[in-house]
């Protein structure tokens, strides 16, 4: 399936047809499936029965699925064969595919990258890819070109949701200014050529709900990137303090949830594991449009 218009222009439309700036984690990891699919011997199997079964039961809630490269990777070639699967069935079902796999290499690396994820026809064609800022410009600027090429997009690794993103990301520079101040602004230069009539760009930014102090300020540095906030649920991120992520129009940033969803059969005792993902996807669209509706 081959996209030409602007990525955030898609993901806007998707956000308003179905009321919902959720976007749930596709985290297959065995640990953690329900009985049914724990006891089924072939992992591979099982774990493709999972991402088709989660993607039913959430497809008209959420806007968006992230899957998360890793848990299919470590079952090598028959995984990535999952993943493939997973992938064109979300994008057929209208939902936007976000892989989950932080990229970020030297720029010939970068371009190999494009041609496995976002050019149309690629073996894991997906509609935006999560990419680390630590090579600098350089490693954003093949992602950049090819996401405009083909309505693709990406979401770089700003401000993450986990505990120890201090340890290099609120390092202060000379300017006593934290690290992940100047990877915003670099997305932010980067993904400049990227905004669609949205008003938003192809290139978003990664910023983790455990921080909500820290919205205020990217918001700010970032003004024309969609905000992939991870970290709500099993992170303890709380949704009603991510308000200042978002535009007048509601418009601006994702929640995204993977076990507090995935696996919020956990907390739901007699509910079938697909009913009790809904259920949760629900219940986190209604707790977002409670900040602030989509006008």
């Amino acid at each position: 399936m081959t996209h030409t218009s602007n990525f955030a222009d898609r993901l806007v439309e998707r956000i308003l047809r179905t009321k919902s700036r959720v976007c749930v984690g596709c985290d297959p990891d065995p640990a953690l499936f329900p009985p049914e699919l724990a006891e089924v011997e072939d992992a591979v199997a099982a774990t493709a029965a999972f991402g088709f079964e989660l993607m039913s039961a959430v497809g008209d809630v959420a806007a968006a699925v992230k899957f998360q490269a890793a848990f299919y990777e470590r079952f090598g070639p028959a995984g990535l064969e999952v993943l493939a699967r997973h992938l064109a069935a979300a994008r057929e079902a209208g939902l936007i595919a976000i892989l989950d796999c932080k990229r970020g290499d030297v720029g010939h690396t970068m371009r190999a990258y494009c041609e496995a994820y976002i050019t149309p026809g690629a073996p894991l064609e997906t509609d935006a890819v999560t990419l680390a800022p630590y090579i600098g410009a350089d490693g954003l600027a093949p992602f950049s070109v090819c996401a405009g090429e083909h309505g693709k997009g990406y979401f770089v690794v700003v401000k993450s949701s986990n505990p120890s993103t201090a340890d290099v990301q609120d390092v202060l520079m000379e300017d006593g200014r934290p690290v992940h101040h100047r990877v915003a602004e670099m997305t932010a230069a980067v993904g400049r050529h990227l905004v669609g009539q949205s008003g938003y760009s192809a290139a978003g930014a990664v910023v983790g709900a455990t921080y909500p102090d820290a919205i205020t300020r990217l918001r700010e540095l970032m003004p024309q990137q969609f905000f992939l906030m991870p970290g709500v649920g099993a992170q303890g991120g709380d949704v009603s303090l991510l308000g200042r992520a978002f535009d007048t129009r509601g418009l601006g940033g994702l929640v995204a949830s993977s076990r507090g969803v995935a696996f919020a059969w956990r907390e739901r005792e007699g509910v079938d594991w697909r009913e009790a993902a809904r259920e949760a996807a629900h219940e986190l669209r209604l707790a977002v449009n409670a900040i602030l509706p989509l006008w």
